[in-house]
């Protein structure tokens, strides 16, 4: 799992592979509905909506491997299936690179995702590893490739829509439908039979901001929970699952750099850690702590 804590990520994210290859496997009526002529037909949106990609838990997966020092989303951002989610990417520092259709269905991501990481490879060589989203077999060579040049590649992809020859030639593959904090895709027959409603961006764990009333710190405390049970999810555990607690914190802090347990209105990190007993359990070990999800 994750590499030494000084690792330099690069995450190339292929948007339109990973926004179809969701939609396709919530529904069956993927090829009738023609994703990129979407505009306003509330019952696609709601389809839409059951086929959210939660952003954020690529980006916290990918920082488990070390520091993000790139991360950029190859899509066409006028199409609005994927102007929607621009928020949630810029909100994650992530670089929207625009690609302009080459014909109805290809829009050259793929090369142009392959000659950056290429480049970037060559130009930076303190990178350590590649994270490349996307499941088609056209990355196989970039894989291969970053490999040769002593990187470490992980792949991640939506079950059903992966080349199994690319999960082969990564180091490592992860199914983006087991990544911690992704949701169970409902049925497709359910999705079918849904109430219309107005599409929503992926639940992602935000940014902890200033505290201003009892509310928003109730608010901020419950999501910095769910960051700390990300972090406890991704971080790498003894035999019995105990974690050290710096180790913890500072995987939390990789994937929000603006986490601080003083802002939560706690002394240190681990009364903010007491504070969810029924979630993690402490031991002490000498001076150290350790943790692990109950």
């Amino acid at each position: 799992m994750p590499e030494p804590v000084d690792s330099r990520v690069a995450v190339y994210i292929d948007f339109d592979n990973i926004i179809i290859s969701r939609y396709a496997q919530v529904h069956p009526t993927f090829k009738r509905d023609q994703l990129r002529n979407f505009t306003d037909d509330p019952a696609m949106a709601a389809r839409l909506a059951d086929a959210t990609v939660d952003i954020g838990a690529i980006l916290d997966y990918a920082s488990s491997f070390g520091t993000i020092v790139i991360s950029r989303a190859y899509a066409d951002w006028s199409l609005p299936v994927n102007a929607a989610y621009q928020r949630q990417l810029i909100s994650r520092a992530v670089d929207l690179t625009q690609m302009f259709p080459t014909s109805a269905t290809k829009n050259g991501a793929d090369i142009r995702l392959a000659v950056d990481v290429v480049e970037d490879l060559f130009r930076l060589d303190t990178i350590t590893h590649v994270v490349i989203v996307a499941g088609d077999s056209d990355y196989i060579s970039l894989a291969q490739r970053a490999k040769r040049l002593d990187r470490y590649v992980v792949g991640i992809g939506v079950a059903g829509s992966v080349s199994s020859s690319l999960a082969d030639a990564c180091s490592e593959f992860a199914s983006y439908d087991d990544l911690p904090g992704v949701e169970k895709p409902r049925k497709a027959a359910a999705a079918r039979t849904a109430p219309v409603v107005e599409a929503k961006a992926a639940p992602v764990v935000e940014p902890v901001e200033t505290i201003r009333t009892p509310t928003n710190l109730r608010s901020d405390r419950d999501k910095a929970a769910v960051l700390l049970k990300r972090a406890l999810d991704l971080g790498e555990k003894d035999d019995d699952n105990w974690q050290h607690s710096s180790a913890v914190k500072q995987q939390m802090k990789r994937m929000d750099p603006k986490f601080n347990e003083k802002a939560l209105e706690f002394s240190s990190f681990m009364e903010f850690v007491e504070s969810r007993p029924k979630l993690v359990e402490v031991k002490k070990e000498g001076q150290a702590r350790m943790l692990r999800l109950y």
